[in-house]
């Protein structure tokens, strides 16, 4: 997802209106985490509790939402000579953070679901299921952000929505197969 090229002409401390780069990049920071965040669910639901389901979803996109800044801050410093100065790189920070909180609905959907007496296994395919649900959500604004309609909008949104189910294939395949 490294956008660097579009975070090269944002100013930094600028709003994030629809048709920004920096909306852009918050767009596609959110896509991505909902896509780590059905990974991670997928590949550990139902096998680990929920508290450490819960931290491992949040603990990765945190991890990945670092390496995500350090290779851009990186990247920059090849069009900025020297240092990356710090508005750079809060924006950097401040853009990207919903590759995180794209976490907060699915693990909230989680932490409730096996309040409500949902398996383990049950409460992540719920918390899965509404990642999947993000997913699609994600694809209709960001289409919509790109001014598509009909055909275009619809594909877009099954685009994102594809990602989250090839992690529920993903999941079944390897429940199914490889156990």
């Amino acid at each position: 997802m490294n956008a660097s090229s579009e975070h090269v002409g944002v100013t930094p401390g600028k709003s994030a209106s629809v048709g920004t780069p920096r909306a852009a990049r918050r767009r596609a920071a959110g896509i991505y985490g909902t896509v780590i965040t059905a990974a991670v669910l997928a590949s550990a639901g139902g096998r680990l509790p929920t508290t450490a389901l819960a931290s491992a979803v949040l603990i990765t996109l945190i991890v990945y939402w670092v390496a995500e800044l350090y290779s851009e801050i990186l990247g920059e410093q090849a069009v900025y000579a020297g240092s990356p100065i710090w508005p750079r790189i809060r924006d950097g920070m401040a853009s990207t953070w919903t590759m995180v909180s794209a976490a907060y609905i699915p693990v909230l959907v989680l932490v409730v679901s096996r309040l409500f007496g949902a398996s383990t296994t049950v409460a992540a395919n719920i918390a899965l299921a509404v990642a999947v649900v993000v997913l699609v959500i994600h694809g209709w604004f960001a289409g919509r952000a790109a001014k598509l309609h009909g055909v275009q909008l619809l594909i877009v949104t099954m685009i994102a929505g594809g990602l989250g189910i090839v992690m529920i294939i993903l999941k079944n395949f390897v429940v199914t197969n490889l156990h």
